[in-house]
């Protein structure tokens, strides 16, 4: 048992040794013809690196060649397929910019989202390459308006503005909890009303965000409690403002899971208005 587990090793590292040594012997290879079919076969029996390490090697080789279109589109592939997105989304760049009219154009300019697409970062992270990716997209469905993938696109757009929305949402609640910390409302202004801004304007950009009624709730908190820690000059007109927005929270979500807390936050309103109720 032991000697067939041992014969079977050296066999697989007899192998492994003779194809690396093949590898090595094509990749120094000058015949660019055998060196390029042989690339190809690598790509097509699922060897990415080694395609794309071949492919690579030959594309200022094949410039001004019947294959060099065809070349370059099948690094990007190759790159792609070996799951290295950012390099493989600035070869189909370079694709496209190099064939905008190319027989793989079409593709190439849909690749660069996808491929930016798979390396965007979460919502709590610098969102740049979102943009990147949204940008990818929307030059996709502008160029190729007609395209069979453009709902694919368009969905995928949706995603990423998703992505946006919740990174949005993250920075309006930090402002919350923050609180009066690092700023109160005697110097002018302080973290509530940050996550009232932030809130109002997430809402102005993406009016149909599924977390639209997540910042409205935001917002009626961060109002009643900008008014209580307001100067006691300003708290009149905050609170009026705090009922305000508590009326129309209800109005527009009367089924919310938060309607209670705005009924409260009412009524609170009302009794320092009336007087029945002080903040220090």
């Amino acid at each position: 048992m032991i000697k067939n587990i041992i014969f079977v090793f050296l066999s697989a590292l007899v192998l492994l040794t003779s194809c690396v040594q093949e590898f090595n012997s094509v990749y120094k290879s000058t015949d660019f013809t055998y060196k390029y079919e042989y690339a190809k076969e690598m790509y097509a029996k699922g060897k990415f690196s080694r395609a794309s390490l071949l492919f690579g090697d030959m594309v200022t080789f094949m410039k001004g060649t019947d294959k060099a279109e065809e070349c370059l589109f099948l690094y990007g592939m190759a790159t792609m397929n070996n799951k290295d997105y950012e390099s493989a989304a600035e070869i189909f760049k370079k694709y496209h910019s190099s064939y905008p009219s190319g027989i793989y154009a079409e593709d190439a300019s849909f690749y660069v989202g996808e491929c930016l697409y798979a390396v965007v970062p979460e919502p709590r992270l610098d969102q740049s390459p979102t943009y990147a990716a949204m940008k990818s997209y929307q030059d996709f469905m502008d160029i190729f308006p007609d395209s069979p993938r453009k709902s694919i696109a368009e969905q995928k757009l949706y995603t990423l503005q998703d992505k946006l929305v919740e990174k949005e949402l993250i920075n309006a609640r930090l402002y919350y909890n923050l609180g009066t910390y690092f700023g109160n409302c005697t110097s002018g202004g302080n973290n509530y009303n940050a996550c009232i801004v932030t809130s109002q304007n997430a809402i102005k950009e993406y009016p149909f965000s599924n977390l639209r009624e997540d910042f409205a709730i935001l917002i009626m908190k961060s109002k009643y409690e900008f008014a209580v820690h307001s100067v006691k000059e300003k708290q009149a007109e905050r609170f009026q403002d705090a009922e305000d927005e508590c009326y129309g929270f209800i109005n527009e979500y009367p089924e919310s899971k938060e309607r209670s807390t705005a009924e409260k936050y009412i009524e609170r309103c009302k009794k320092y208005n009336s007087g029945q109720l002080q903040f220090d």
